[in-house]
This record gives C-alpha cells, structure tokens and sequence, in this order.
C-alpha cells in the first residue's frame, strides 16, 4: 500500500512538473511542438481522471509562477493570454470526451424509449390478443359442454378454472409489463400497484410512503419505475428479505427515491465483477439514470440489508 501511494505521489509530482514546464516553453516561445505538448498533457490528466478542479488548480499556481517572474504589464497581459490558449488545448480531450458522453447518452435515451415502445406493444398484445383468444376458448367450451354429459361438464369446469388462472397470471404480466397507469396518473401510483403485486405474489411486505406526487417528465417516470422494479425483482429472488421500505421526497430541486431492505446483502464490488448474475442489473438501473441525468447510491454488506438511493433532477 505505501509503495502504492509513493509511485502515485511522485507521478503526481511528475505530471506537475511537466505541466509548469510546458507552460512555461509555450509562455517564452510559442510554437505548435509546445501546443502539441499541452494536447498530450491533456491525454494523460483525462487518463489518470484528474478532475477540472485539480487541474485549474494546477495551471492557477504555473501561471501565478511565471507572472511573478514577468516583468512589465505588457509582459503579463501577454502571459495570461498564452496560458490561456494553452490551457484550452490542454482541456481539448476532455471536451471531445464530454461529447461523446453526450452522444452516448442520448443513444441511451433513443435505445429506452424504443425497448420501452416494444414492451407497450408486447404488454397490450397479452392483454388484448391473448385475452380476446382466452374468450373465445371460453365460448367454444360453452358450446361443448351444452352437447356432454353432466359429468364431462365436471371436467370442463375444471379446464375453465385452469383457464381462469391462465387468464389472471396474463392480466398481471401484462399490467407489470407496463401498467396503464403510469401513463395515465404516474409513476408513484404505478409503483403502488407494483408493490401490491409483488407482496400477494411473494408475500413479502412492501411499505411506500411519498411526500411529493408531481408528475415527470415521461422518460424519468419510466427510468424510475423500471429500477423499482427491477430492485424489486433482485429482492424477491435472492435477498431473503422480511420487508422492504420505499420512500420517495424532493430535496430542492432533486427527486431522491430510496429503496431499502432488511436481507441478506451483498459485496458491491463482487456483484458488479460477477458476470453470471450480471451485477444483479446494476449496470442498467445506473445507464437508466444517467439517460435522464440521474445517478444511484448502493449501501450494502453481507446480512446488513441493502439500501438503494436515487437522485434525479426534477426538472
């Protein structure tokens, strides 16, 4: 660990030194080589993922450096113009970086909203087709039974039943799928409804307390209940829970969601590492925020519970 943090030390020191001296060659002379050089220095702080502050810091204390040297005001206004020119070619890299993050999240966004239109279409397809089947298999045994002895009628009853089951587990699919009523009165009412779902299902007691009942924009409604459910999902499957608390309140202007259980946890690191079980969804619960400029907190450990906290800018 100490030699760890000795080569990070003095590769902080270097990267330092290196950058006070490319400043202060592109100060005196000028020249591509030197801005090419600030490019490169670039490369190397979005690499080692030196933050902006840092590096503000850093070319903050190499010009204060040089204008201290300088002598005369024409000298120092000339100074603070060629660092600044070598500053904006040093960020370059983290300007084409933030561009492609833009560009990736709005494929992200493009990519939800298409899954999204296909599991309405897949939704109203069980409901509607496969429900509009099931009555017609209703009609056609009517029709059968009329014709059949009194015990065979038995029997139909019993396929009817089945049927009637069939036609249950559809309709909750369906509804969990998409529920109509996300759309209709939002995101709150439609985790409700799946919470309810999920606790006649498993059994599992499922608390919701909200503070705040304003509507969202569209995309961040469905971002929030698709994580709900899908924490829902990896509770019921591998937890072992014996409730689960969810509590939704605004923060100024962010909607924080937290989704809190009582089982058995987990290693964060290694779920995320653990491709078999795909991070438990991880991945997608937190590209699911990042597409509408939200961002998720895990709290977990081995028999301590898992605790899920979502923020989310309401606007």
């Amino acid at each position: 660990m100490k030699i760890a943090a000795k080569r990070e030390s003095k590769s902080e020191a270097d990267f330092e030194h290196q950058y006070a001296a490319a400043l202060g060659e592109y100060a005196r002379r000028g020249g591509e080589a030197a801005l090419g050089r600030a490019y490169e220095l670039g490369r190397r702080a979005a690499a080692e993922a030196k933050s902006l502050i840092e590096i503000a810091a850093l070319h903050h204390q190499s010009l204060l450096a040089l204008v201290k040297e300088a002598k005369g005001e024409k000298r120092r206004v000339e100074l603070v113009r060629a660092c600044a020119d070598f500053l904006a070619e040093m960020m370059s890299p983290y300007e084409m970086a933030r561009r492609g993050f833009q560009d990736s999240v709005t494929a992200l966004q493009r990519l939800n909203e298409t899954l999204e239109e296909e599991i309405k279409r897949i939704a109203h397809a069980v409901h509607d087709e496969a429900g509009q089947l099931l009555v017609a298999v209703h009609l056609a045994l009517a029709d059968v039974s009329r014709t059949l002895p009194k015990s065979h009628r038995e029997k139909l009853k019993q396929v009817e039943q089945l049927l009637n089951q069939v036609e249950e587990q559809l309709r909750r699919y369906s509804h969990e799928l998409r529920p109509t009523v996300l759309d209709e009165l939002g995101w709150i009412p439609a985790i409700r409804f799946l919470a309810d779902s999920v606790s006649k299902r498993t059994g599992l007691p499922i608390e919701i307390t909200a503070t705040t009942a304003e509507r969202l924009a569209a995309s961040v409604e469905v971002a929030l209940y698709r994580i709900i459910q899908e924490a829902l999902t990896n509770i019921t499957k591998h937890a072992k829970a014996s409730r689960v608390s969810i509590q939704v309140r605004r923060e100024g202007v962010v909607l924080c969601c937290s989704i809190e259980d009582d089982g058995a946890g987990f290693d964060v690191q290694t779920i995320r590492r653990d491709r078999s079980r795909k991070g438990l969804g991880l991945i997608g619960m937190e590209e699911r925020l990042t597409a509408v400029g939200g961002n998720l907190l895990i709290e977990s450990s081995p028999r301590r519970g898992t605790t899920l906290l979502i923020r989310v800018p309401v606007k």
